[in-house]
């Protein structure tokens, strides 16, 4: 799996959306809720630390509304906005950025209501329409996006960041003459631009070129030698030219600067096939799918991902025509892809994943009753005999060894409820355990193993069927759809 280089955003106080680039699965994850948000700074004169400011004007409080939003103090910046926008409705600045603010908390429609508020005040605004064009985007609205970005554009023609978000989203349309144009100029105006270099080489690399887009993350790195997203993409654009030895040299170089960071130590493993554990470690999942879940949808749709309505298509064949009647689990939910494929036939939902980020953009949905920040093995063990139905989309691709998660499965299950899942296909000659951490980090799994693993764990009418789950570099992605039963009766010794 490779990862994404930032949509610029324009005159807000915070990143609006990100150009994921290249594909991506559902997370895992435990435990219900999330961290409590840290108290904000408290508020005191410069010149007098030890008095607390009580009263403040418009101006000030949209200060320090920004401020605390640049902070991460995302809860009190939402506070203070709504206190200004009850005094000064229609003040353009507030709504803007209060906008941009829901929209990160995972409320796009109200922060879309409220964006064009602001812009219906300021039609002359670039950066409130390449703002809008960045919600858009992310909500995978492309043509209304495209509008935004070439309305800013009449107005601003030279904007390198507007540039290279128009490039982003010709190629989330599969316009990759028309990205590479726009990205080319992005360049040539912001030398500089680290993310243009990015978003151009990911271009050229699902088109095949990818000498030509090893050579712009180069660039990239010259510019930014520490720029996490430019690593990777060289190492895995170096990967898929048959050079893992350099691949290795930069995961290498990255781990020795971050010996924490779980992403390059997951990469190297991938990369060298050195101590591969037996799944992805939770850290390098929820640093993973929090990093680009704001664009996850939108860069999912243009790899034509598949995995839930092939799923969706596997629930139909089991229970036909939904009647509302299941208790279903989407584990590894993700942003809630699956949620309304699954919605029709629960009488109650749950999803479970890793990513505090990914959940709250599929509690946007209003689909679930429940939602859990959860490993998925634990939460599975722990749930005895609750599900009807356990659905997961490309999330077990992220474990190699399934013993102990079909196991727990089994035991989430009510008597006669169904299991089924998609997973990357492996050759039966790859890989002797049954599995292999390929390089992109993604394990793939082997037809043979999936069939004796379940069937050890006690499942029964296995199906494994081929499918192609969604495109990666220009190529269909080959997987398998597996589908399985828990005996009505337990027959297990």
């Amino acid at each position: 799996m490779t990862s994404a280089s930032d949509i610029q955003s324009s005159s807000s106080p915070s990143d609006v959306a990100q150009a994921v680039s290249t594909d991506t699965q559902h997370a895992f994850g435990d435990v219900a809720g999330q961290a409590p948000e840290p108290s904000p700074p408290r508020l005191v004169h410069a010149d007098r630390p030890e008095e607390e400011i009580t009263e403040l004007g418009v101006s000030e409080a949209i200060a320090v509304a920004v401020a605390l939003q640049r902070r991460g103090f995302l809860d009190g910046a939402r506070q203070l906005y709504e206190r200004i926008l009850a005094i000064a409705p229609d003040h353009p600045d507030v709504l803007h950025f209060s906008s941009l603010l829901l929209h990160k908390q995972g409320d796009s429609v109200r922060g879309l209501e409220r964006l064009r508020r602001a812009i219906a005040l300021c039609p002359d605004a670039p950066g409130m329409w390449i703002n809008l064009g960045n919600v858009l985007l992310s909500l995978n609205r492309h043509a209304e996006a495209g509008e935004a970005y070439e309305r800013s554009a009449s107005l601003c023609p030279d904007d390198a960041g507007l540039l290279n978000n128009l490039g982003v989203l010709r190629r989330a349309q599969g316009r990759h003459d028309e990205a590479e144009v726009a990205l080319r100029r992005a360049i040539a105006l912001a030398p500089q631009f680290v993310d243009a270099y990015n978003n151009l080489g990911n271009v050229l690399r699902e088109r095949g070129r990818l000498a030509e887009a090893v050579e712009l993350y180069m660039r990239a790195i010259t510019v930014a030698p520490r720029h996490p997203e430019t690593r990777k993409l060289l190492a895995i654009a170096y990967q898929r030219l048959g050079e893992a030895d350099k691949a290795a040299e930069i995961y290498r170089a990255w781990l020795e600067e971050e010996p924490d960071n779980p992403v390059p130590r997951h990469y190297l493993i991938a990369c060298t096939g050195t101590d591969v554990p037996a799944r992805a470690s939770d850290a390098f999942v929820e640093v993973t799918f929090d990093r680009f879940a704001a664009s996850f949808d939108s860069r999912l749709e243009g790899l034509l991902y598949r995995a839930p309505q092939v799923l969706a298509d596997a629930a139909a064949a089991i229970y036909g025509e939904p009647a509302k009647h299941l208790e279903v689990l989407d584990a590894g939910c993700g942003t809630g892809l699956c949620g309304p494929l699954l919605a029709p036939y629960a009488r109650r939902l749950v999803g479970v994943d890793l990513s505090g980020e990914m959940l709250a953009r599929a509690q946007s949905r209003s689909l679930y009753d429940a939602l859990h920040k959860a490993e998925l093995t634990a939460f599975l063990a722990s749930a005895q005999q609750e599900y009807d139905l356990v659905i997961s989309a490309d999330t077990l691709c992220y474990f190699g060894e399934l013993t102990e998660v079909a196991v727990a499965a089994y035991s989430a299950l009510k008597a006669g409820g169904y299991l089924a899942f998609t997973v990357e296909a492996l050759d039966e000659s790859q890989g002797s355990a049954g599995h292999r951490l390929e390089g992109h980090g993604r394990y793939a799994h082997a037809r043979s193993y999936l069939h004796s693993t379940f069937t050890t764990a006690g499942f029964v009418d296995l199906q494994v069927e081929a499918a192609h789950l969604r495109i990666e570099a220009g190529l269909p992605v080959r997987g398998y759809v597996v589908s399985c039963r828990k005996p009505p009766e337990d027959v297990r010794s």
